[in-house]
């Protein structure tokens, strides 16, 4: 039944609808108003909605029971009924009475924003955690709107059991089914978070993390594909990647480089998805290095990183170490806006993951700052200690050695927690020891 009433027909044509009120939020302006109608375009279209017009209204106020004045509601629906559309998207939020109010008044389907970005969270979530995350989400946003999604809420007969008593509504059933399905299922996530966190301890000792974060549809994808030359699915639509996905950046370091690619952030999120988004963006808190994948082609390049950044901020990883990419160069058009760029962003990078000059400029980039940014040790191994010479291959980073007479000089770089357990203190070299100092003098 929930499956039936909550599901969006891919075969019905959409009429989007819009406003533009100064005390609402991403709304208060022509500007934001039309850059969220573009993206809401987007998002059908992710879903393979056919987007027809669009219609926006300037109101002094949101109207509590239509959101747009009733006359303009009539009028979109004429409309929309003239152009053979049967759906009407509203780029924001409704309630349960304004979406039965809208239905009733223009005999066509509601639904909003939310409901649309809930439509694709559902169907490209792959892991366990993202779907359990996802179904919470849309349960808790099912839960305040049942009067507008549902139509069987006549008086329930008499019964026993999960039937209650006589008189008792079929909402007040369907409520008491899906807050016990809510209930069940952070019992499940919370078990499934149990297991990710060891998981990100054990690999923490293990090697060194590097997240692509950025707003959706940026290009994070196929940058984790060309720098960890691997097939990672990447589409020209908004949420093509829902779950954290790890892939080896350069395997031969010590320790082994991570690459992580995480869900697209979005401005105008709906606070029922707000809880299970941040969730999902979990995988950054252990990242080493944050790489903000940024759309250079896009008009509204400004404001999605302004997005981005504040959404770090509300992770708390806001000072973590960050790298700039700004992506999409191939389909730039305005070379002033690159210029512009290289000036207010002198230590960002501006390329195309096509590109394969700067996509090797990139990843020797990041090797060399997670390099530079290991400890370094002087140590001297004697010729028949052959057991530290493999560890030495094996397990640190090898800048430089030297042939003595009774042994090997090396410099390394290596993190501590991987140099400490490989009992080589006996081979540490101090900053005045004799050999560094012959060194010197052979050099």
């Amino acid at each position: 039944m929930l499956d039936n009433e909550f599901h969006i027909s891919r075969n019905e044509k959409a009429t989007l609808v819009s406003l533009i009120c100064p005390s609402f939020k991403e709304h208060s302006n022509e500007v934001e108003t039309n850059r969220s109608l573009m993206e809401l375009r987007e998002l059908l279209g992710t879903l393979g909605i056919e987007a027809g017009s669009e219609h926006i209204q300037n109101k002094k106020n949101i109207d509590p029971a239509f959101i747009l004045g009733k006359g303009k509601i009539e009028e979109i629906a004429e409309i929309a009924q003239s152009e053979d559309s049967k759906l009407l998207v509203f780029d924001c939020e409704l309630t349960a009475s304004q979406i039965r109010n809208i239905k009733k008044l223009t005999g066509l389907s509601v639904i909003d924003r939310c409901h649309i970005i809930l439509e694709i969270f559902s169907e490209h979530a792959r892991t366990k955690e993202a779907r359990i995350q996802i179904e919470i989400a849309r349960l808790g946003y099912i839960l305040p709107r049942l009067s507008g999604f549902w139509g069987h809420l006549g008086r329930q007969r008499g019964g026993v059991g999960v039937m209650g008593g006589e008189g008792e509504q079929q909402i007040e059933l369907d409520r008491r089914i899906i807050r016990s399905r809510i209930e069940f299922l952070k019992k499940e996530l919370a078990t499934v978070e149990k297991s990710r966190i060891e998981q990100r301890k054990r690999r923490s000792k293990k090697a060194i993390t590097t997240a692509l974060v950025g707003y959706t549809n940026a290009g994070k994808s196929s940058l984790m594909n060309r720098l960890c030359r691997v097939d990672v699915l990447e589409e020209d639509k908004l949420f093509a990647t829902l779950d954290s996905t790890f892939r080896m950046l350069n395997p031969d370091t010590k320790p082994p480089m991570i690459l992580i690619d995480t869900v697209g952030f979005l401005s105008n999120l709906p606070n029922t998805l707000i809880d299970g988004f941040k969730t999902t963006l979990e995988s950054a808190l252990e990242a080493d290095l944050l790489m903000i994948v940024c759309d250079i082609s896009d008009p509204n390049y400004e404001k999605h990183l302004e997005v981005t950044n504040n959404v770090l901020k509300e992770l708390g990883v806001e000072n973590k170490e960050k790298l700039i990419i700004f992506n999409k160069l191939d389909k730039l058009d305005d070379p002033l806006r690159a210029k512009i760029i290289r000036r207010a962003h002198p230590n960002s990078f501006l390329i195309s993951s096509f590109n394969k000059e700067q996509i090797d400029d990139l990843r020797s980039h990041i090797v060399n700052y997670f390099l530079e940014k290991q400890n370094k040790y002087d140590l001297f191994v004697p010729y028949d200690a052959g057991a530290a010479h493999s560890v030495i291959a094996s397990k640190t980073n090898i800048v430089k050695t030297q042939n003595l007479e009774k042994g090997i000089y090396y410099k390394v770089r290596v993190p501590d927690f991987i140099f400490n357990p490989l009992d080589l203190d006996n081979f540490l070299l101090g900053p005045k020891d004799p050999i560094l100092e012959e060194i010197i003098e052979e050099a």
